[in-house]
């Protein structure tokens, strides 16, 4: 069944806020190496992706994709994901953070490249405010670095263009099912259970809670977004998406603040009225006009 562009992105927008309860679901799952997370989180969401295969006999059909979809997905997501993990380890996590969160911008940036896309004021705008509401968000928590942090620093930069990269080329792959999105996840996970094995020491939960954590988010922020963000980025408004995505860090935080560990502040007040105001912004379009 078609969808339509307004209703791609609303479904696109639904990884954004699944995407805002990562870091909680992470820290609730303890002290596992990030590695070895991935691995599990991201075997969990291939069968998640995978359950809409169950009685359409699509399962080969969908994996039977051209190398370049291969490469697109599995280095989008296995490459990003090792990125900014390295970013974490390496770097202070509040300038690893500010890094990363280029990638709204970039993909807003780079959806002007696409056939039949145009990048106008309002678009811009709207992801320069949202730039700006990220920025004061981390604002508080920035310090100084030493040396040995700048790959790090670098790390999370890059997998900003890893990300807006995956996303945007995603829509010159729009023949590609987004049911592929379960054998991306699956070669993930494969990959970082090797990593996993020549770089980390195996660390399993050792409660029920952790489980679950784990658990729910392999189905939903390393599962079912990408489903969903897949579906976003070839169907629906990607300027629109990019712009909005700025919402993540500021969920995120406010989830953190919920859950006790985060504190609520002015700056958070304002960075969420600048990205509110960048997302509506860039949403006029799509507010305004049906279709």
């Amino acid at each position: 069944m078609a969808i339509t562009s307004r209703t791609a992105t609303l479904i696109g927008l639904t990884a954004i806020l699944m995407w805002s309860l990562l870091a909680v679901m992470t820290v609730a799952t303890g002290t596992i190496p990030a590695f070895q997370l991935a691995a599990m989180t991201f075997a969990i969401g291939a069968a998640t992706c995978a359950l809409n295969w169950i009685g359409s006999g699509e399962a080969i059909k969908a994996l039977r994709q051209p190398p370049v979809a291969w490469i697109v997905g599995v280095g989008g997501l296995f490459g990003y994901h090792a990125l900014y993990f390295l970013a974490l380890r390496f770097a202070p996590p509040a300038e690893a953070g500010l890094l990363n969160y280029l990638w709204p911008l970039l993909i807003v940036l780079f959806s002007s490249l696409l056939p039949g896309e145009r990048l106008a004021l309002h678009h811009v705008l709207g992801a320069v405010l949202g730039l700006s509401g990220t920025v004061l968000l981390f604002a508080g928590n920035t310090g100084s670095f030493a040396p040995g942090q700048i790959p790090g620093l670098f790390a999370a930069f890059t997998a900003a263009f890893v990300w807006a990269a995956y996303s945007v080329l995603s829509r010159r792959l729009k023949s590609v099912p987004t049911e592929a999105v379960a054998g991306f996840c699956a070669v993930t996970a494969l990959l970082a259970a090797l990593v996993h094995a020549l770089a980390e020491t195996t660390v399993w939960p050792d409660a029920p809670l952790q489980w679950a954590a784990i658990i729910a988010l392999g189905v939903g922020p390393v599962g079912a977004a990408f489903y969903a963000w897949d579906i976003g980025m070839k169907r629906g408004d990607i300027r629109v998406l990019g712009a909005a995505s700025y919402a993540t860090p500021l969920l995120s935080t406010a989830f953190l603040i919920l859950a006790g560990f985060a504190k609520a502040s002015a700056n958070i007040a304002l960075a969420a009225i600048l990205i509110a105001g960048g997302g509506l912004i860039a949403a006029k379009d799509m507010v305004w006009k049906r279709g």
